[in-house]
């Protein structure tokens, strides 16, 4: 499965910065705009390795009225974008800036008309986008173009075809004002397809349109793994698209987390997502705003006031220098020649994430990336490459291994489609779960006894419910890397409905490991020259909505079933706390990143086909000391 998303680049280098407010003002730096102050900001970023900034046309100050464009304001933007080149940077401006960081303010002329569906409201915006791009369309500074920030809070959600028409409109204004650089919507890629909750944003509507996707991830976890793959997972979602991700927006307040641990998210979040495709990183933000304690929004959201990389006085703090390394390994490596290799295994992402099929319910959309993005997990803890097959696009063959995670539902043509990979020589493991509500709650599968070679026990109207606060786990067989007589315990979970297993009697299915209770939890199907493996138990649910859970055990079963089906790992660790991924470059060099999710330093020795090396001395690596939550990159070559 290909996994190589396209690059965008400044100069043969990718996008590396900060969304940009001075803190010289704030929102509303334009009106007391302080060259020297600001030149000081670019200096600081550029010298930890940043290339680009995110800037902003607060809308209410650069239109004061429906046909008039503030000119004082424009030659202090052109002054911006000045000091920009001056600096040795870029940046991307955002036209429509009606929300920032806790507060919507509207230019005093709107007096509510809808900013999609109003035609002159929708003209006047046309208007503003076509007459600052020309302005500024032919400064060197300038990288890109954004039509918004996050419009789904200011504008509101609305039908997704009157958002994508308002977004056409505003994208041709770009280009009618002269603009060729790469345009996007700068609406945070919160649609349907990446939140299972439809806005009207809906990345796949508005792939076409744009040139890039740009996801804003501010997740908060009960689980330290989830949260530090939590944006490795959006823009894994994003990458369907076939349009390069850039992480547009991410960050941490530090009032919300120590000064050690915003370091550790962010070297998380620029590893992680770097390894799931990411082409480029906009941090939210550049400063802290303490001198504005008594200005909207940090009056009533004092917690913005303490985004920045650096403090209020403009003094780095500490993880900007986490963006500084982040920056010297992506030139050392050549980025920009890297890609990613492709997958043998593919994590099924059902249609109903993203379709409203008639008489279901949306918490199945919700529920099902729950347990995606708790699958995901599991992989990477395994060692185990996945790529995502969204069922929408159609399942395609040529994987040795489908996941499909305690998701309940597949159309039946999906079912149909895993059934013919079996027959041909996948490896397809399937988790049950009912669902976590009352309508239709069961499994939603084409042919259940057929696929699985078992007899179902269900009652209709009923669940099983697992009885016991923990499910026992014993293998009865050898099962890939998992020996006979192996135990795995699984900390149960669920609600009222989906706190349940499936009863199954094997008629062509051979059990392979029982609960405490002697009940089949695993079973093989022998299919053609593959094979089916039936989960009945929903494990990827259950440690989803369970706090500080990972690492639990079903990275065990991925493991073990990455054996079985022969996915490609040239590297592997066998301690789930280090996350191993490839990138290989353009010239055949290969690079192995290990990412620890341990809290204290640990030492791993890796299983490797080849040997590893050390990129700046050439020297083999055989066991490898992580600092908590740290990273180390290797060169991997295939010599013994």
């Amino acid at each position: 499965m290909t996994r190589d998303p396209q690059k965008l680049l400044l100069d043969g280098r990718p996008w590396l910065g900060a969304n940009f407010w001075s803190r010289a003002g704030g929102p509303l730096m334009w009106r007391r705009y302080d060259p020297v102050v600001v030149a000081e900001e670019l200096r600081i970023l550029r010298e930890h390795g940043m290339n680009l900034t995110r800037s902003f046309f607060y809308w209410p100050d650069f239109m004061p009225a429906p046909d008039r464009i503030d000119p004082e304001l424009v030659d202090r933007f052109a002054d911006f974008l000045d000091r920009h080149l001056d600096a040795g940077m870029h940046t991307v401006p955002t036209f429509v800036v009606g929300h920032m960081s806790g507060e919507n303010w509207d230019p005093a002329w709107r007096h509510g008309r809808d900013l999609y569906g109003d035609v002159w409201m929708v003209a006047r915006q046309a208007w503003f986008v076509r007459e600052m791009t020309a302005r500024f369309h032919d400064h060197p500074a300038v990288a890109a173009w954004l039509i918004s920030n996050e419009m789904p809070i200011y504008g509101a959600p609305a039908p997704a075809e009157r958002v994508t028409s308002w977004a056409e409109l505003m994208v041709q204004a770009v280009r009618a004002g002269g603009g060729t650089q790469p345009v996007s919507i700068g609406d945070g890629a919160w649609g349907i397809e990446m939140s299972g909750v439809d806005n009207g944003f809906s990345v796949r509507q508005l792939a076409p349109i744009v040139d890039f996707v740009g996801p804003h991830v501010y997740r908060m976890e009960t689980d330290v793994v989830r949260q530090h793959l939590a944006a490795a997972f959006v823009c894994e979602l994003a990458g369907f698209a076939g349009r390069p991700v850039v992480l547009e927006e991410f960050g941490v307040t530090t009032d919300f987390v120590s000064a050690e641990n915003a370091c550790h998210y962010y070297r998380q979040v620029l590893h992680n997502t770097l390894l799931a495709g990411v082409t480029g990183w906009i941090a939210w933000n550049n400063t802290d705003y303490d001198d504005l304690a008594e200005q909207d929004p940090y009056r009533h959201h004092p917690f913005e006031m303490h985004f920045g990389l650096t403090d209020g006085a403009g003094v780095p703090k500490p993880h900007l220098a986490e963006v500084g390394a982040f920056a010297e390994l992506l030139q050392r490596i050549d980025f920009a020649a890297c890609r990613r290799p492709p997958a043998d295994a593919a994590l099924v992402v059902p249609s109903y994430l993203e379709v409203a099929y008639p008489f279901t319910e949306p918490e199945d959309r919700t529920f099902v990336l729950d347990s995606l993005r708790q699958a995901y997990v599991a992989a990477r803890e395994a060692d185990v490459p996945v790529g995502l097959l969204r069922e929408r696009d159609g399942l395609t063959p040529g994987c040795r291994l489908y996941i499909a995670p305690s998701t309940k539902q597949l159309t039946a043509p999906g079912w149909l489609a895993l059934e013919r990979f079996a027959h041909d020589g996948a490896v397809v493991y399937v988790s049950y779960c009912p669902g976590t509500h009352p309508a239709q709650r069961g499994p939603w599968y084409a042919d259940l006894n057929g696929m699985f070679g078992v007899e179902h026990q269900l009652t209709y109207g009923l669940i099983d419910p697992i009885e016991d606060e923990e499910v026992v786990v014993t293998f009865v067989r050898d099962f890939g890397s998992i020996p006979q007589g192996s135990r795995l315990e699984f900390r149960a979970g669920g609600n009222e409905h989906s706190r349940a297993f499936l009863p199954v009697r094997p008629v062509d299915a051979e059990v392979v490991a029982v609960d405490q209770r002697n009940r089949p939890v695993l079973l093989e199907r022998q299919a053609g020259t593959g094979r089916f493996v039936l989960c009945t138990y929903p494990l990827e649910h259950m440690a989803a909505v369970t706090p500080r859970v990972n690492p639990e055990p079903t990275y065990r079963i991925y493991d073990a079933l990455a054996e079985v089906a022969g996915v490609t790992r040239p590297v592997t660790v066998e301690d789930p706390r280090v996350l191993v991924a490839e990138l290989r470059h353009q010239d055949g060099r290969r690079f192995i990143w290990l990412v620890s999710q341990a809290a204290s330093e640990i030492t791993v020795k890796p299983t490797v086909e080849g040997h590893l090396a050390d990129l700046e001395t050439d020297e083999t690596v055989e066991e490898v000391a992580l600092q908590g939550y740290g990273v180390r990159v290797l060169r991997l070559s295939s010599d013994p």
